[in-house]
């Protein structure tokens, strides 16, 4: 039965990061992810001054809730939506002017309705090119803070970068939310800001078409923080152990009282027929032979789309995903990217502004799956190869954003499913 070493989580560690540069104090990380995105997101913070020492198991920061210890900074996100949305949230804060860029897929990617947000609060936010995307500068003051109305529709990574920012200012946050995706990572935002000190108070609105979110100002305090394994990477992993009669995966460390929604995409492996065992030290997947078609909202989850997608054509009918606009706008367009890999594959698909329904089919063995340099789409195409011959992958090393080992990792498990 294999026992598979998820590494820390990614959002965990961005999270993380941006509360042990503001905390007033040293803070350690352990057993943080180490990828592109994370090591961009602390090479980010060096930028800006904050000194971050790594070791394998453990970072420290030297945090600084004034802000930025520099008071100018030009800093590269890389590919990293956390490092290019949480930054410069926190770059206001300080006294300087900061610039920030990113990589051509990065660029592409929008962050509108939070800098809009951080202007409404004061904040003098500069975009060079295009309206809404990097580049941008920051030319800070501290943040005074106040009343702002944020669209979280697209992402909710705007929202967090908001909440984080609320202790950090002079009057505190109000944030009227008029629309929320992927809410379970906003969760994850506020449990974390508890255990270093702040609070967050959540009401909703009378009309009852939004969210009331209060922040009010505070100090972060240093802590040791464990970051728990990450839960959209272990789908991947559960998924296989789902397509295979017999074949059982455990995940130690995730389980019951995980902060991470993404943890409830067993719920769907288990309404397909999988058997499911979460426990408070672990999370265990058993194929049964079964996989019954469904249909599945996935607005909460959407990270995982790819996964289900990935394994819909063995299911023993459709296999429909509601509610996952969103998954257009993230590393390039997922629910497109799934829908032309499965067609690729000799699956028939139908897809919708915000849904995709796949049937039922034997995907053809030797396909090629176009990556989109998506380590989602790689990562979850993995597990279709499960059970079909010769498929390979234009970019195999796009994982390294999440999972720099994954391709290891994985055939590891595939011996010990005997697939």
């Amino acid at each position: 039965m294999p026992v598979v070493d998820i590494p820390g989580s990614k959002s965990i560690t961005a999270r993380a990061l941006f509360l042990a540069a503001a905390a007033d104090g040293v803070t350690t990380l352990v057993r943080p992810l180490r990828s592109d995105d994370t090591e961009g997101f602390a090479e980010g913070l060096a930028a800006l001054g904050y000194r971050v020492g790594r070791t394998r198991d453990a970072w420290q920061v030297d945090g600084r809730p004034q802000g930025p210890p520099v008071r100018e900074a030009d800093v590269h996100c890389r590919d990293g939506a956390t490092t290019a949305r949480f930054l410069p949230a926190l770059a206001a804060t300080g006294h300087g002017t900061y610039r920030f860029d990113a990589s051509p897929q990065m660029r592409r990617r929008p962050l509108l309705p939070l800098t809009r947000a951080l202007r409404d609060l004061g904040v003098d936010l500069r975009h060079e090119q295009a309206e809404g995307h990097h580049p941008l500068t920051v030319r800070a003051a501290g943040v005074e803070g106040g009343d702002v109305v944020l669209d979280a529709g697209q992402s909710s990574q705007y929202l967090t970068a908001l909440l984080l920012l609320g202790p950090l200012t002079r009057r505190g946050l109000r944030i009227r939310v008029t629309e929320l995706v992927s809410a379970p990572y906003v969760e994850i935002t506020i449990a974390m800001m508890r255990a270093f000190g702040a609070e967050v108070e959540v009401a909703r609105e009378a009309s009852g078409r939004g969210q009331l979110f209060v922040v009010p100002p505070s100090r972060y305090r240093p802590t040791t923080y464990a970051v728990e394994p990450d839960a959209s990477t272990a789908s991947y992993f559960f998924a296989a152990a789902a397509v295979t009669p017999g074949g059982e995966v455990t995940v130690p460390g995730l389980g019951a009282g995980a902060l991470q929604g993404d943890l409830g995409f067993v719920d769907v492996l288990r309404r397909m027929g999988a058997e499911v065992s979460v426990r408070p030290d672990g999370t265990t997947v058993r194929g049964t032979g079964e996989l019954r078609g469904l249909t599945v909202n996935m607005r909460d989850i959407s990270d995982t789309m790819p996964t289900l997608a990935a394994i819909a054509p063995f299911a023993s009918g459709p296999v429909r995903i509601e509610d996952v606009a969103n998954t257009r706008v993230k590393e390039c367009d997922r629910l497109e990217a799934c829908a032309r890999n499965l067609r690729r594959l000799g699956v028939r698909v139908a897809t919708g502004p915000d849904w995709i329904e796949i049937r039922p089919g034997t995907p053809e063995p030797g396909t090629v799956i176009e990556s989109h340099h998506d380590h989602r789409i790689v990562m979850s195409f993995a597990v279709t190869g499960l059970r079909v011959p010769g498929i390979s992958f234009d970019d195999p090393g796009c994982v390294r954003k999440t999972f720099p080992g994954f391709h290891e990792a994985f055939a590891e498990v595939r011996g010990g499913l005997g697939a």
